[in-house]
């Protein structure tokens, strides 16, 4: 960890920051050689591995190094010389782990065989492979009711693994497959069915080089996706505008500087990449497009009654469209006052928008958790719908919805069966393949487990990657009933806190990362994964495995499924572990129309995209149209806002550093914002730090302004004055995961609104911070 510092970065995103930032971690986690050597094979496609990092996706024709900051760091470690073995388990207890950081046990390296707690002891404890699982298999398969397991996946399974799993837990009894999506874009896979009658975006790579222009609308592109500043650069150079709509203002969509680029590096020449950028209020999304599209209906009176072209699609809307009548009527009734108050822009930065938009014939609508982590977070993706639909931005080349998801196939693993809703399983293809009635019922979500944890009704959890307890809501609350479940079972390639906070009895199951080669019965093995523009690639390992006992996540899930079910012989677990190629003939046959001749497409250069009715104008929707959905409220959060009874009241939404990846702390440096050395901040005005008398290095203690009953408090965090709209404050995600209520999610979509939640600042102590390091204090140090 750096020393402690503020300094208000002046750089772009990329350069030389970016290239520094990659050798770094490169020599830290001691593998320069083979780390520089596996970089050089990444989103290569057939012949190297897919990025463990964003889901991003990558061109038909690639780069010389087809790798962003980001990437590389998540590449590197993967492939660390570090090492998390039996010695360094029976050196430290379980009690003790607890106090460290997420940094610190991760950065323990790779774990290198399977670990059994041991209660006596209270440490890991080395177990052999056929050991655990046969006891793992015996417990769930004693457990009595199906429905009181959990199967969690995260988005780092492969289409192979996720398919695997999907149908383990099937065969198991049970829906309950929770997953990484419920935590971040479940409000998109509710909100675009509606409106559009698919799941998931609409645009590919392609329309990024055929598209006028773009909206973009929360999300951080430099942090979160940086490969995307290639096709956004590319945009730039050749005129197109980028409107921008972010309550911080993120380097990443403000400069670029290509560090593929010797010129750039060399010169340092600039790209602007936002032509507009408007700091709109955390949660005033709604408000904003509201806006936008009033203007838009003001735009197109003016050019009716001037004899003009008209501004609105009007042969789109009335051939593609429903429910345009009742959207334009909830538009023009809202007053520019009560957009501006509550978007936080004047009205002039919302008509600036709309000219803009107006003039420009092909436009992409992209939006990140920005939009989706809110209450209101499935109207907001509506919203975007609406406003593409005006100008019938949807369903031609260059226009389209853009989505941005996070883990790398977190999308894919839906396509493959990882959802927790009944009716979206194919239930009657899997009744003919594997000849079982799947489940009817639904299963939980990510909300609904941890309800269920808490309340006691689930009894096993079982973790497909990920850091499930570090990265859920309400973890004061979550943590001590985690700790009553009799079994969890952690599928990981690295320690993090999951592992440790624990069932009463508990494995940790080592696998092969992404970047390791996977040789199933003498033959090296492919995989496959979906990008955020339903792009599906072949890929395979290149890196030599961190250990010797590490097992493929499909070799683990057959050997799982084999110790737990009445039948290990269907399916074929066997034969599809020593050849992948069996598994992805399975999915063929369970979801045709996606993946008919699986395995000859997927080597197709670029891959093969999923079917898209909406980008041609196929509306599988219960009125067969595109539907404008009309806004219900403009709230930010119908629990508690901010008012002149409630002055106290701050609207916090949580971020990530460029130094991190999902949960995952690569360091302490957040050089865009100029933070280093620490994370334990919170970001607010110079005026709402004048009304509440706090000075820059102050220390407070932030708790959840909600009147349930449960004291909700992180702290301490460093005063830190930031650009940020009024009535705003920021902070580190998952550090400030224990102020999100279980209850306070996503209407319909059930994720959690770790964008917008209401809380109040307590002062404690003032001290040096730049020479003493404060970090949150362990939820388990909390509740004593």
């Amino acid at each position: 960890m750096s020393a402690i510092r503020f300094k208000p970065y002046k750089g772009p995103s990329g350069g030389w920051g970016s290239a520094y930032s990659v050798t770094n971690i490169l020599f830290r986690e001691g593998a320069p050689i083979e780390g520089t050597a596996a970089l050089f094979k990444q989103n290569r496609p057939i012949s190297g591995f897919a990025c463990v990092s964003c889901a991003w996706a990558k061109p038909g024709e690639t780069r010389p190094l087809e790798f962003c900051e980001n990437g590389a760091k998540a590449t590197a470690w993967e492939v660390t010389s570090h090492r998390c073995d039996a010695e360094f388990f029976a050196r430290h207890r379980v009690a003790e782990l607890l106090n460290w950081s997420d940094y610190d046990l991760e950065q323990q390296g790779r774990l290198t065989q399977p670990m059994r707690w041991d209660a006596a002891t209270d440490r890991y404890v080395p177990v052999d492979w056929q050991q655990a699982l046969q006891d793992i298999g015996s417990r769930l398969a004693t457990l009595g009711d199906p429905n009181q397991a959990v199967f969690y996946a995260s988005g780092r399974a492969s289409l192979e693994a996720s398919y695997m799993w999907a149908l383990y837990a099937r065969l198991y009894g049970t829906n309950n497959l929770p997953d990484s999506s419920n935590m971040c874009h479940e409000s998109t896979s509710v909100a675009l069915p509606e409106s559009i009658g698919i799941p998931v975006g609409t645009v590919t790579l392609d329309d990024f080089d055929k598209t006028d222009g773009f909206l973009f609308f929360g999300q951080n592109t430099g942090s979160n996706s940086p490969r995307m500043l290639h096709e956004l650069q590319h945009a730039r150079k050749r005129g197109a505008p980028i409107i921008t709509f972010n309550p911080l203002r993120e380097r990443g969509l403000e400069r670029f500087v290509n560090p593929q680029s010797p010129t750039e590096m060399v010169t340092g020449a600039e790209t602007v990449i936002s032509t507009q950028y408007h700091q709109v209020s955390i949660g005033g999304d709604t408000a904003a497009i509201a806006g936008i599209c009033k203007a838009l209906f003001e735009l197109d009176d003016e050019a009716k009654a001037s004899g003009q072209p008209r501004v609105l699609d009007v042969n789109f809307i009335e051939e593609h469209t429903h429910g345009f009548d009742a959207f334009e009527q909830r538009i023009r009734a809202y007053t520019w006052g009560a957009l501006e108050k509550r978007s936080g822009l004047t009205r002039g930065a919302m008509e600036a928008t709309a000219h803009v938009y107006a003039r420009c014939e092909r436009v992409i609508g992209v939006y990140g958790m920005g939009l989706t982590q809110h209450r209101h977070g499935v109207q907001n993706v509506q919203m975007v719908v609406n406003l593409l639909l005006m100008r019938g931005n949807m369903g031609k080349p260059g226009a389209g919805v853009c989505p941005v998801r996070g883990h790398s196939n977190v999308q894919g693993q839906r396509t493959v069966g990882i959802t927790e809703k009944a009716a979206q399983v194919p239930a009657d293809n899997l009744r003919q393949q594997y000849g079982f009635e799947p489940p009817a019922e639904n299963g939980v979500n990510t909300v609904e487990a941890c309800e269920g944890v808490v309340a006691g009704h689930i009894k096993a959890f079982l973790s497909l990657g990920g850091n499930f307890v570090r990265a859920a809501p309400d973890t004061y609350q979550l943590e001590p009933a985690w700790k009553n479940l009799d079994l969890t079972v952690q599928i990981v390639t690295k320690l993090n806190r999951s592992c440790l906070v624990h069932g009463r009895t508990a494995y940790i199951l080592p696998c092969l990362g992404r970047t390791e080669v996977d040789v199933q019965n003498g033959i090296e093995q492919q995989h496959t994964t979906e990008d955020s523009t339903s792009c599906i690639r072949a890929w395979r390992g290149v890196a030599k495995p961190a250990s010797e006992h590490l097992r493929s996540e499909p070799w683990i899930i057959a050997e799982l499924a084999k110790a737990t079910l009445p039948n290990p012989q269907t399916p074929p677990w066997d034969a599809w572990v020593a050849d992948y190629s069996q598994i992805r003939d399975a999915i063929a046959g369970t979801y045709p129309e996606t993946f008919h001749d699986f395995n000859v497409r997927m080597l197709e250069p670029g891959g093969f995209h999923r079917p898209l009715g909406a980008s041609e104008r196929k509306w599988t929707t219960e009125t067969g149209k595109a539907n404008f959905i009309a806004p219900k409220t403009l709230s930010v959060d119908d629990d508690i806002e901010p008012s002149a009874e409630r002055r106290d009241v701050l609207n916090l939404m949580t971020i990530r550093s460029n130094d991190q990846f999902n949960t995952t702390v690569y360091g302490y440096d957040d050089r865009f914002r100029g933070i280093l050395g620490t994370r334990s901040v919170i970001l607010l005005h110079r005026n709402d730090m004048a009304r509440f008398e706090l000075n820059e290095g102050d220390l407070v203690q932030a708790c959840t302004a909600a009147n349930d009953g449960i004291h909700r408090e992180v702290g301490p965090l460093r005063v830190t004055p930031y650009d940020i709209p009024e009535g705003c404050c920021a902070g580190y995600y998952p550090e400030l995961n224990p102020l999100v209520p279980l209850w306070h999610h996503a209407e319909k979509a059930k994720v959690p609104a770790a964008k917008s939640i209401p809380i109040t600042l307590r002062k404690t102590i003032a001290v040096a911070v730049e020479k003493t390091p404060v970090e949150p204090i362990p939820p388990h140090a909390v509740n004593g």
